[in-house]
């Protein structure tokens, strides 16, 4: 008789942002592959292909953030809404539990962690950012600090998020993750880049396996499409949820000082107060959440650029790529690993005279010398079905694995 696998994911977000768009693409494959799908989620009202189950509450979640923000405690408070999500897991019964982000004030991870240690439940843990194996910080490259290898302290980048005032509890959290997250025998890692990958075997989770698997994207949404009218300018994109120093804000003002007349430059998921410091030859959008928006946004530049500090595979990257878009990326994080050399230019960090070298390289030869590379790597190597049945393919192996 057929039994039906159950798969339950866990991430701060369903359906909305990166990592909850990734959660629910993933449980649409799973659905089709005939597996019932949960996702279990921290904020937000979403709608969802899925069942959905909200971990506890916006004032559980304003209590945890305000804790965090003076006690250095990310993590490690929501204890009532963790332990209530525990019983909702009892309930579904998962052959699979799949973390994504497990930071983001709604969970308490040692309570979660000593329930996935008793069930013996596989756990497959998708790594988006550092957070897992770092005593504080998300990205611990903006800071060039490596103490994550032996064990944190003194955190340079206590500031960052997840921010804290007051404490820096650096040390103990990375004490505490290592003994929760080292206590589970059956758990997988997918570090979504070789990047992240080469450091997670650096790190106190370095034991156990992992498979790469890079983010997907919808490659039917994000397509080139036909220009009705021709850019009167050389039209630069840049695209952002939020935008700070990290993310090259200020770069990219540097860089509208250095472009010519004739070129300008777009960033989206730009604040109110933040147009008011850009340059006139940079023109600001708000944050949208229309797909058919950005996507034309996309189409229409001549060049994507992205300009972080901090990524561990941005998505950004292989949208504009799908819209047959050439990108210009730094050298961080994993961010290189979309681009080849027929679409686009890497260059190192706060280089931004290599940057006008790359734009004038694509400007001679023309976005249509690119567009056909960029759209045949997006579509071979990022379309989103493929990626994420990676992932159902994993959880078929060690359901397996665990059966033999």
């Amino acid at each position: 008789m057929f039994t039906e696998n159950t798969l339950l994911q866990i991430n701060v977000t369903a359906n909305w942002g990166s990592t909850g768009k990734i959660a629910e693409g993933i449980g649409q494959v799973a659905l089709r592959q005939g597996w019932r799908s949960v996702i279990a989620y921290g904020r937000g009202h979403p709608i969802s292909s899925s069942e959905l189950i909200r971990i506890g509450s916006d004032w559980d979640m304003r209590i945890h953030a305000f804790t965090s923000r003076l006690l250095d405690n990310q993590g490690l408070m929501s204890v009532k809404a963790t332990k209530k999500l525990i019983s909702e897991i009892e309930d579904v019964k998962p052959d699979i539990i799949h973390l994504h982000n497990i930071h983001g004030y709604y969970l308490n991870y040692p309570i979660l962690f000593k329930h996935l240690k008793e069930s013996n439940i596989p756990v497959v843990w998708t790594l988006h950012d550092c957070w897992s194996f770092t005593g504080h910080c998300a990205h611990f490259v903006t800071a060039d600090c490596y103490k994550w290898k032996n064990v944190c302290s003194d955190c340079p980048l206590k500031s960052a998020y997840p921010k804290s005032i007051l404490l820096d509890n650096s040390y103990r959290n990375f004490i505490k993750k290592r003994c929760s997250f080292c206590s589970i025998d059956n758990m997988t890692f997918v570090p979504v880049s070789n990047w992240i990958g080469g450091y997670l075997k650096c790190s106190f989770l370095k034991e156990y396996p992992s498979v790469i698997i890079h983010n997907g994207i919808d490659t039917d949404l994000f397509h080139p499409q036909n220009q009705t009218e021709k850019n009167q300018k050389f039209k630069v994109l840049g695209v952002a949820s939020v935008w700070d120093k990290s993310k090259g804000f200020e770069d990219f003002i540097e860089l509208s000082k250095m472009i010519s007349s004739d070129m300008q430059i777009v960033l989206v998921g730009v604040k109110k107060e933040q147009i008011k410091l850009l340059p006139d030859n940079i023109v600001a959008i708000e944050r949208t959440n229309s797909v058919s928006e950005i996507v034309n946004l996309y189409a229409a530049s001549d060049v994507f650029i992205n300009l972080t500090y901090a990524d561990t595979f941005p998505t950004t990257n292989i949208e504009a790529l799908a819209c047959g878009t050439p990108v210009i990326t730094y050298r961080t994080g994993g961010s290189p690993e979309a681009i080849t050399e027929d679409t686009g230019f890497v260059v190192n960090q706060g280089d931004l005279k290599a940057v006008i070298e790359a734009i004038e390289i694509i400007r001679q030869k023309g976005k249509n010398h690119y567009s056909a590379k960029c759209r045949e790597r997006a579509v071979k190597h990022f379309r989103k079905e493929d990626r994420f049945m990676d992932y159902i393919n994993l959880y078929d192996s060690i359901l397996e694995h665990k059966t033999m």
